[in-house]
C-alpha cells in the first residue's frame, strides 16, 4: 500500500528517515488504511514539545512524542490524500531515553511512531481495556518489524507521560 508519510526534520537529527516511514506504514498496513493515507512525522527539540505539552495537555514537562490526529473521519480535502495527523517527537529526549534504557535509538523511535501513528488511528491507554487493545495492537507491529518487545515496558510502563493530544 502506498501512503504519503512526510518526515519533517529541519534540525537535522541523525535519523533513518526510511525506518520511520516503515514503521508508520506497517501501522497503516495492520489497520487497512485508505491507500494514499497521509501523515506527517516532525522531529523537534524538548523546549518545542514542551510547549505543545504544556499547551495542549497542562503539562509543563517534554515526553518523547505527541499525537495530533487530525479531525474524525480523517480530513478530506479534494484532490488531496485522507490526513491522518501529525506526530511530533522529541528527538533530543527519545534518544536520551533509549541511552537510558539501553535500547537502539532507531527502534526506540521505530516505536514512537508505531505508537503515535496508533494514536491517530483511533487507539489509547486511558484505560485498562483499551491499554490491552492498543498493547496488542503495537505488539503485532513491532513483531512485524522485527523490534523486540522487551522494549516496550521500558519506555511505556504506567509512569510513561505520552499521550494523544487535540489541537482545539
Amino acid at each position: 500500500m502506498s501512503y504519503e508519510i512526510q518526515v519533517q526534520n529541519e534540525a537535522g537529527y541523525a535519523v533513518d528517515e526510511a525506518r520511520l516511514r516503515e514503521a508508520a506504514t506497517a501501522a497503516l498496513d495492520r489497520h487497512h488504511a485508505a491507500p494514499d493515507t497521509a501523515l506527517s512525522i516532525v522531529l523537534t527539540n524538548d523546549d518545542a514539545i514542551r510547549d505543545l505539552n504544556r499547551r495542549y495537555r497542562a503539562v509543563d514537562s517534554p515526553t518523547d512524542v505527541l499525537s495530533f490526529p487530525a479531525a474524525a473521519p480523517p480530513v478530506q480535502i479534494p484532490g488531496e490524500p485522507p490526513y491522518l495527523g501529525d506526530l511530533v517527537i522529541a528527538y533530543p529526549y527519545a534518544i536520551a531515553q533509549a541511552e537510558r534504557e539501553r535500547h537502539a535509538p532507531g527502534e526506540s523511535l521505530a516505536l514512537l511512531v508505531v505508537h503515535g501513528t496508533l494514536h491517530l488511528l483511533g487507539y489509547d491507554h486511558d484505560t485498562r481495556a483499551n491499554r490491552a487493545a492498543m498493547w496488542s495492537a503495537q505488539a503485532s507491529i513491532l513483531d512485524a518489524l522485527g523490534i523486540p518487545l522487551d522494549i516496550v515496558p521500558a519506555l511505556e510502563g504506567e509512569a510513561h507521560d505520552e499521550s494523544s493530544a487535540s489541537i482545539p
